[in-house]
């Protein structure tokens, strides 16, 4: 049984890894050389912001093949960086992708190299980098209830803006919007409407009034985008008896 090469390194932003192993001398046969790289995991690579995601290159070779060179990089750069390597189990190589490295189309090329370090052969395979997206960042704008004194049973009118930050702030339309209160004397917050927001991420909701306290508007998120809550406002309630 040949040694197989199993390298291990980490991508380097603009430029390349290269990798190498080692394997011992096989079946004294000799066939025609044969070198492919079989299979990229994952493709595309999905990086995710901070964290570090593995790429694992499987390579196939002929008996007659003495050592492989795995080299990564962007297609638009062509700098190759050495990495050392373990001699494991396998033409297979590890590269560790992070948020750092150049997103787009990736070319892997493996060479590989007879007992007398001659290159025999070549084969480039094409993968890509994906850095996933978080969600992006809202806020509820220019929340406001009214009137700000009104009597009980009159109705109260809720406006604001939901608003999304895609390199600068700007409206979101048709994302549902929540209006809750809470009442004087209390802790907790009470659901009393809700609006699905229009153009330039504009809503409108109303109730009718019936305890003086502070209404808030809550926008929950979603696969995309992150929750947000608005200032509050104060309605002042008063019964018929009262006189203004």
């Amino acid at each position: 049984m040949r040694k197989i090469a199993l390298g291990i390194a980490s991508a380097i932003v603009g430029g390349a890894m290269l990798l190498s192993g080692a394997g011992a001398a096989s079946a004294a046969t000799k066939a025609d050389t044969q070198l492919k790289i079989r299979d990229i995991t994952p493709n595309p690579v999905v990086v995710k912001a901070g964290a570090e995601t593995t790429a694992y290159f499987d390579i196939g070779a002929s008996s007659d093949v003495k050592k492989v060179e795995l080299s990564v990089a962007p297609d638009s750069v062509r700098t190759l960086r050495a990495k050392d390597v373990r001699d494991l189990e396998g033409w297979r190589f590890a590269v560790g992708f992070t948020d750092g490295d150049a997103t787009g189309k990736w070319s892997a090329t493996a060479v590989a190299f007879d007992s007398a370090g001659k290159e025999i052969a070549k084969d480039t395979a094409y993968f890509s980098v994906e850095l996933e997206k978080g969600k992006a960042a809202t806020r509820i704008t220019s929340f406001s209830a009214d009137p700000y004194k009104i009597r009980k049973g009159k109705r109260i009118e809720f406006s604001g803006r939901l608003q999304v930050d895609d390199e600068g702030w700007e409206g979101v339309r048709g994302e549902r919007v929540n209006v809750f209160f809470r009442a004087n004397g209390s802790s907790g917050w009470k659901w009393v409407a809700s609006a699905n927001t229009r153009w330039g991420g504009k809503f409108y909701a109303s109730t009718r009034a019936y305890k003086s306290g502070t209404f808030r508007a809550v926008f929950a998120g979603d696969d995309d985008l992150q929750g947000a809550t608005s200032r509050t406002d104060y309605v002042r309630v008063y019964g018929p008896w009262w006189r203004r």
